[in-house]
């Protein structure tokens, strides 16, 4: 691979092409340049955008149908978005109709499920938008020799990660697997994060749940993000625990050895070779 050219008078300029980080913008005197700041407020503005942007759950449902999957639309105890942003506590609990309507339907349908899937706008609703029916879609593919029994997917405006809990012990799930909008940064306005917890129960805190983050095309790709999920789950109804007890210790393909063989070892853990 050709390297990128080298300017003697600002040797970070090559590192540019390697991070999305603001990194070698220069200067106009004292000030940055006026490309940087227009690209800085931007990318600002992008990050409010997202913050702000309404939960699309008609057309993220219509998807869902579309792959043959059914789904019900709940709502959190926050009745708006000014209330999400103020009261973190009114995102992590069902508004009363919606934990009712979700009674009704476990009534309806006893015996409990092993995995309830729960999709929550959080702080970037683009996110949902973008990632998740084409990071459902590589989950399922990996996952469909578990035979794990599943809730239709739950759609939440308006919520925040513990939610997750008080939908799986309503459904009595195994498992809840939660995908939400993390909070934008300025340069990944569309970052979807995963949130796994076995057994769950309204009052689990973070210590309990197992997260991956930064799902996305710029960041983790759907398939290693479904692998390493699937790993957690794997785990978590094995060990029966999830959260800090529960490490992932994923094996992921790297690079090819000399001899042909795949390395699928995890650096970090594995002993270095004698």
């Amino acid at each position: 691979m050709e390297k990128p050219p080298v300017d003697p008078q600002n040797p970070w300029l090559a590192l540019r092409n390697l991070t999305p980080a603001r990194i070698a913008l220069g200067r106009t005197g004292t000030s940055l340049p006026t490309r940087a700041q227009l690209d800085f407020q931007f990318a600002h503005a992008q990050a409010r955008d997202a913050v702000h942007l309404p939960f699309d759950h008609a057309g993220l449902a219509g998807q869902l149908n579309g792959r043959g999957r059914d789904s019900l639309l709940l709502h959190s105890a926050a009745s708006d978005r000014h209330s999400y942003l103020q009261r973190p506590d009114l995102g992590r609990r069902l508004s009363e109709p919606s934990a009712q309507a979700l009674r009704e339907y476990a009534g309806a349908h006893p015996g409990g499920v092993d995995l309830a899937i729960v999709v929550a706008d959080g702080l970037s609703a683009l996110a949902v938008h973008r990632h998740t029916v084409p990071f459902l879609t590589r989950l399922e593919e990996q996952m469909s020799a578990d035979g794990w029994s599943c809730a239709p997917v739950i759609l939440v405006e308006q919520g925040r990660v513990a939610i997750g809990d008080e939908i799986g012990q309503l459904l009595g799930a195994k498992m809840v697997v939660m995908l939400i909008g993390e909070r934008p940064g300025l340069s990944s306005p569309d970052s979807l994060g995963l949130y796994f917890t076995y057994n769950p129960k309204v009052g689990l805190t973070d210590a309990y749940r197992n997260c991956i983050s930064n799902v996305r095309l710029e960041g983790l790709s759907y398939g290693m993000a479904a692998h390493r999920l699937l790993y957690l789950m794997r785990e978590a109804c094995r060990r029966q625990l999830s959260g800090v007890n529960l490490k992932d210790e994923a094996q992921v393909q790297t690079l090819e050895s000399e001899d042909g063989t795949d390395m699928k070892s995890n650096f970090l853990l594995d002993p270095p070779p004698a």
